[in-house]
């Protein structure tokens, strides 16, 4: 009984002690997602893989902060356009982003972050092509967020790498009946800026 007194006084004061916040955040990310494989008739046959080429997308959407003692969980909803240049053509994700990352404060305002992100697939499409392509494997997926940020008052400035832990194809054909698919992976750099509203 003495033990479980103590520890609901630790929790009830850690409770106390911790900081939440919430705001806005919007940027820029510069990025691709993974190969374009032309397969011909059917997978196995011989094929052409060409690297998606980095462009610049954008995302918006909101987060909030939990801090405990220097250590701070920041869950985020962000909607985000990833587009990449495959040469021929053009290829645009629109995504929802959540991720959930855990951080710590290293030097003043400066912290450093990571987590795995969660993401739904809104919409994937080609642009400048007569290609069609389907919908991606999986609507959810996970990859991961890691970067650094600084806080300065309620302005808040993110750098930030994400990956993926796996593929996510989406398969199309071409009108002469020859098939590829584009793996839809996120690898892209996000700056982003931050304004805590409380």
């Amino acid at each position: 009984m003495k033990k479980l007194l103590i520890l609901s006084l630790i929790l009830i004061s850690g409770s106390a002690m911790a900081q939440a916040t919430y705001g806005l955040k919007g940027g820029l990310n510069y990025g691709a997602t993974g190969e374009y494989e032309d397969y011909g008739q059917v997978i196995g046959d011989a094929s052409t893989v060409v690297d998606g080429k980095e462009k610049t997308g954008y995302h918006l959407g909101a987060f909030a902060k939990l801090e405990f003692l220097g250590i701070f969980l920041q869950p985020e909803l962000v909607y985000t356009r990833l587009n990449t240049d495959y040469g021929q053509f053009d290829y645009n994700l629109d995504k929802i982003d959540a991720p959930v990352l855990v951080g710590i404060h290293v030097l003043g305002p400066l912290n450093i972050k990571a987590g795995p992100s969660f993401q739904y697939i809104l919409k994937n499409e080609l642009e400048n092509t007569n290609l069609s392509i389907s919908d991606v494997e999986n609507e959810i997926s996970v990859g991961y967020q890691v970067g650094l940020g600084i806080e300065l008052g309620n302005l808040g400035f993110d750098a930030r790498y994400e990956g993926a832990f796996e593929e996510n194809n989406a398969f199309g054909q071409a009108a002469t009946d020859q098939k590829f698919k584009i793996d839809s992976r996120p690898s892209q750099w996000i700056l982003s800026v931050s304004y805590t509203l409380n």
